[in-house]
Parts: C-alpha cells; structure tokens; sequence
C-alpha cells in the first residue's frame, strides 16, 4: 500500500525538470472558492541540480505563476519532493485568478470572471486592467504544472488563456 502524502501550507518541494535544473514550488494557501484546491506558486529561478540554495532566498524569488493543482499528487507521481517548510507564504490576498464561460469558444473574449483567493467570484465580461494579467484558475494536474515549468506553458488548452 502507498504511504500517504501529508502535505501543509508553507511546504517546498523542488522539481528536476530536465537532469540539469531543478525549480522550487511552495504550497501557500487553499482556496474554498476553486474546490477547496491547493494554490501553489512557482518560483522562475532555475538551480543547477547540485545546488543547495537556502529555502529561505528562495521563497523571496520571483513567481513566475501560482496555480491550483493536488500538491501531494505530485509528490506520489515522483514530478516534485518535499524539500522544507517557509512560514513565509507572500502576499495571497492580491492574487487574482480567472476563468472563461466557455472555454470551447475561444472567440468569445467577454465572458470572463475573476477571484481572489477565498473570496467570491467576479464576472468582469472583458479582462482589462488589474485582471487582465490574472492566472487561469481551473485545477490542473501536477503533469500540467510540471510541464509549465519546464517549458514556460501549459500543454493543454488553457495555454490559449494565459
């Protein structure tokens, strides 16, 4: 029987994304308003596999996005492993994400509603302004998050969203 993957908000976990670099991602808050899912942020720094950067320095790098996805699925599917614990999660009451009316219709453009994390949802019609640089707010597999990090997009159809 596979042990169980218990996972808690401030956990880090690092991602090998090609046998020469490994990102970080930190678990940082669950949001009630998108399936009680886990948001993780993804940090744009990319180590070489032998470093052995303090968890610390790199909680204080640049995101390169936050997304929700099952963080202790990750772990079960060897794509990211527990590395530490950062009390400091950032700033999560700024964080907006969207998501579209129709996603099969990606003609439509004035469909859109926004949220921050925990709170209710928005519709916006057009993203313009602060929301037109929001993240997509669908729950994505760990495979999408981990190929997003190692390729800068999500390989499947919400790349025609970001």
């Amino acid at each position: 029987m596979a042990k169980r993957v218990v996972t808690k908000v401030g956990d880090v976990f690092c991602a090998n994304i090609d046998g020469k670099y490994k990102r970080y991602l930190q678990y940082i808050v669950s949001d009630l308003t998108q399936l009680n899912s886990d948001v993780v942020r993804v940090f744009k720094e990319k180590y070489p596999v032998d470093a052995e950067p303090k968890l610390d320095e790199v909680v204080k790098g640049e995101v390169e996005f936050y997304a929700h996805c099952v963080v202790s699925g990750g772990v079960k599917r060897g794509l990211w492993e527990k590395v530490g614990k950062c009390a400091d999660v950032g700033d999560v009451e700024n964080i907006i994400f969207k998501r579209k009316g129709d996603y099969t219709r990606p003609d439509i453009q004035n469909d859109w509603s926004v949220w921050r994390i925990n709170k209710d949802f928005l519709y916006v019609g057009i993203l313009e302004g602060e929301f037109k640089h929001s993240y997509i707010g669908l729950v994505f597999t760990p495979e999408d998050v981990f190929y997003k990090m190692k390729n800068g997009v999500y390989d499947c159809f919400a790349a025609k969203y970001e």
